[in-house]
């Protein structure tokens, strides 16, 4: 992990086409704003983790039905 120190309107560049910029700073919250192509999802890590965690159940469930009845 790399771990810089950034203060109010400064940013970091990711990949030459994502911006990152602290935007607040108020106590312990930070506010961050993302500029990302549309083509980039860009998701809470909570909301990725719960994504992620639907697809492995969609497939195990729905994909095992679904390959059962291609192969006959």
């Amino acid at each position: 992990m790399l771990a810089l120190s950034r203060k109010k309107n400064e940013a970091l560049v990711i990949n030459n086409n994502i911006e990152i910029t602290v935007l607040e700073i108020k106590g312990e919250q930070v506010k961050l704003g993302i500029s990302a192509p549309k083509e980039v999802p860009v998701y809470r890590k909570e909301v990725y983790v719960q994504i992620q965690e639907a697809n492995k159940e969609a497939i195990n469930t729905d994909g095992l039905e679904a390959l059962k009845n291609l192969l006959g």
